[in-house]
């Protein structure tokens, strides 16, 4: 699940204006409409690796039910936690779990309206093109989730150096404040950006963006996870 620090300024200003409930619902309708019938949940989740379709979902359903029992760790997401997820999930039907997950967003999603949480949005919409790229499916790229979530997070970015990255949506400014001729620029999308911030593209995905001049300063900043062991392409 994303780091809590991940909140800035931009980010509580966005729940005035799109509420997190929102976000987090729309994600978890479309990745049950996604999953509604005829998958295979034993496909493996090359972008999590070691998990199914199934252990993803084990994973998003128990987010939801620790988040509402005050059982999410203070030192955030570890191993250890969401393992006890898909231990929780084992040998219950896809079917199930989808309806555990929606039976316990109920009460996330109200908290999220009185307590603006980003965390839970973050990991359900990274989660959610996890399964998409496992099942080959590349639809809702520009949900609200990607484009409110990739601002958010390239916001987050601190690098070092001067840096600005521009996508479709968004023009972000980040590192010491200096003119822009003498920032690196990044082209990338909200999209790759979401995915890459949350380490599911490699090194040499990163280094092959569309830089304007050296990536290497940037590098060790621009993933709160990761970045990816092998190349992931979706």
């Amino acid at each position: 699940m994303a780091s809590p620090d991940l909140v800035n300024g931009y980010g509580r200003a966005m729940t005035d204006r799109t509420p997190l409930s929102r976000l987090y619902r729309g994600t978890r309708e479309r990745v049950s409409a996604l999953l509604a019938e005829g998958v295979d949940d034993t496909l493996p989740v090359p972008a999590t690796p070691g998990w199914t379709v199934h252990d993803v979902v084990a994973h998003l359903a128990g987010v939801a039910q620790d988040a509402v029992a005050g059982r999410i760790p203070t030192q955030g997401p570890t191993p250890a936690w969401t393992s006890t997820h898909v231990e929780r999930g084992a040998g219950v039907p896809l079917a199930e779990l989808l309806e555990r997950w929606a039976d316990a967003a109920a009460g996330l999603e109200a908290a999220l309206d009185v307590s603006p949480m980003w965390p839970p949005v973050m990991d359900a919409a990274s989660h959610e093109f996890d399964l998409r790229g496992a099942l080959g499916d590349t639809g809702a790229r520009d949900s609200d989730a990607v484009v409110i979530c990739s601002k958010v997070i390239l916001t987050g970015l601190r690098p070092p150096a001067p840096l600005r990255v521009i996508t479709e949506h968004h023009d972000v400014r980040v590192g010491p404040d200096v003119p822009d001729q003498d920032r690196v620029l990044l082209r990338t999308t909200s999209f790759e950006a979401f995915r890459w911030r949350f380490g599911r593209r490699s090194r040499d995905q990163l280094l092959a963006m569309d830089w304007s001049g050296d990536p290497g300063p940037f590098l060790p900043h621009l993933c709160v996870f990761g970045p990816a062991d092998h190349d992931l392409v979706e």
